[in-house]
């Protein structure tokens, strides 16, 4: 539980309101994915759609490899100077960004699973492990993440933070579109 404190934010820090939505969308995204893979049987994470779509397993790894590729980024960010610039991107945007399967793209070759991970399990627990260290960072970060932009991108990198998790957002809807398949092995 998130615990928020009345006292208001130095002019460095994320609003209180700014922090609860980040944690938030982190916590729900791991509980979700650790969910939609609980008590999956083997055939059922490497059931493929399509020969050349994913299975649960590829995308699972996917995350566990783009995850940290994408935290980089944004430690890489923090080291810039603050900037006034207005940027593109909005908060609305990028949590749309998550929900939103309209749109498809493929991956750049980095973060293309080849079987980096022996299991699912293992990519999860990787996973985990590195969104344990955001969530951290997010809780007593006191840097100014809204005055600093994102390397290459035009967004502040609290919404590079917020990408990080709809990212994973979109991948979870994906996980589920996989489960929805008529040929998805029930057991």
């Amino acid at each position: 539980m998130l615990c928020v404190t009345a006292s208001a934010p130095s002019a460095n820090e994320l609003t209180p309101g700014e922090r609860q939505r980040l944690l938030a969308h982190l916590e729900m995204t791991e509980s979700w994915l650790v969910s939609e893979l609980a008590g999956l049987s083997k055939a059922q994470l490497e059931f493929k759609m399509t020969p050349e779509s994913w299975s649960i397993t590829q995308v699972v790894e996917h995350l566990a490899i783009a995850e940290p590729q994408y935290w980089q980024t944004l430690t890489d960010s923090m080291k810039q100077p603050t900037t006034n610039e207005k940027f593109e991107a909005t908060d609305a945007g990028i949590l749309w960004y998550g929900i939103d399967r309209t749109n498809r793209a493929r991956t750049g070759e980095a973060r293309v699973p080849h079987g980096q991970f022996p299991d699912a399990a293992s990519s999860l627990a990787s996973f985990r492990k590195l969104r344990a260290t955001m969530t951290d960072y997010a809780k007593s970060s006191a840097e100014d993440m809204r005055a600093r932009k994102l390397l290459e991108g035009n967004m502040d990198v609290y919404q590079w933070f917020l990408m990080i998790s709809s990212h994973s957002q979109r991948h979870i809807l994906q996980i589920r579109e996989i489960k929805a398949h008529a040929s998805y092995p029930r057991a």
